[in-house]
Formats: structure tokens, sequence, C-alpha cells
């Protein structure tokens, strides 16, 4: 009797504190997902996803128990510029038709000061996943007139080429055309 009223409280106690997470939605209208790449050694090109999902979970009002997902859409990319955005699209890089998708999945989320955060997790681009660890800032939370307001910016820099975004080209001065530091930044307004 004992042992099913042990396994009855354990199921209530997970249920609780599953119940209790705060789910957290991006305001797309004033959010953004970009990258900057050099360009020709000296300059940087900067783009942007103009369609993705990012959602977290938190129990805590400090966020020390997050959990985040977001999903890239990478046919969405956009450089202002279609005849290079088409290029990234292909084979070349993303291979937008056959890799749809670029996700993001947190298996830790630590509070590493006041506002700051470390944000690890796998990141998939192509048929590559390899884990990434954002810099984070919770800029502030707040109430609004469609719930609590919290803003974010998230930076990390990868290895395009450890995701088989292969294209490059070097350059007569030496360098590549593309380099292979893209740094992810991603500015984020979520409501719950």
């Amino acid at each position: 009797m004992n042992t099913i009223k042990n396994v009855v409280i354990a199921v209530f106690m997970i249920g609780s504190s599953v119940l209790a997470q705060s789910e957290w939605k991006t305001d797309k209208v004033h959010s953004s997902v970009l990258f900057t790449v050099r360009h020709m050694v000296i300059s940087e090109v900067t783009g942007s996803f103009k369609d993705y999902t990012v959602e977290m979970k938190s129990a805590k009002d400090d966020f020390s128990d997050a959990e985040v997902q977001a999903v890239i859409k990478v046919g969405s990319i956009s450089t202002d510029n279609t005849t290079r955005d088409n290029h990234l699209k292909s084979d070349d890089f993303f291979n937008a038709e056959k890799y749809p998708e670029m996700k993001f999945r947190s298996t830790s989320f630590e509070k590493t000061g006041d506002k700051t955060y470390k944000i690890t997790g796998d990141l998939t681009i192509r048929d590559v996943t390899k884990n990434v660890t954002f810099d984070a800032v919770l800029n502030g939370t707040m109430k609004t007139n469609r719930g609590t307001l919290s803003a974010w910016k998230a930076t990390t820099t990868i290895n395009r080429f450890d995701y088989n975004l292969k294209w490059n080209k070097t350059i007569e001065a030496g360098g590549f055309i593309v380099g292979q530091d893209v740094t992810i930044t991603l500015n984020l307004e979520m409501n719950k």
C-alpha cells in the first residue's frame, strides 16, 4: 500500500513541476535571427532568416532551468541580394531543398551572472549536428498588455565547414572570398 501511495505522490510532484513551467514564444515582429560572415577578408556580409520559431520553457523566474528549442527555415534566408540568396540555398551551402530546416535544442542553460547565461545545445545544419554554446544576455522582463515579455540577445560563432557549408574560393591577396567563421545572433522578444 505504501508503494502505491509513494508512486502516486511522485507522479503528482512530477506533474506539478511540469505544469509549473512557463512557456515563452517569440514575438517575431520584434525579433530577428541574424548571421554575419567575412567577405573578401576585409568586409562583412550580414543576413537574416525570416521564418523561424524559438520556444523556451522555464519554471524558475531567473531562467536558470530554461530549455530552448529553435527551428529555422533555411529557404527564408535573406541577404538583400537574390543571386547570393539563391547560391546560399544551393548545395554549395545549405541545400535548402534537401535540408529545409536548421535546428537547435538546448542541453543546458547556465546562469553565469545577474543577466548573463551560457546556453549550450545541439545545432543541426544540413546533416551535421554539433554542440555549440550561445553567450546570452537577458535584457530585461516586463509586464505588458500581452502578458509578460522577456528580451534576449544570444550570440555564437561556428565554423561553417564543420556543417558542410563547403563552397569557397581563395583570393589573390590570400584568404577566402567567404570566411569560415559565421557569427549567429538572435535578438528575441518572448512572451508568456
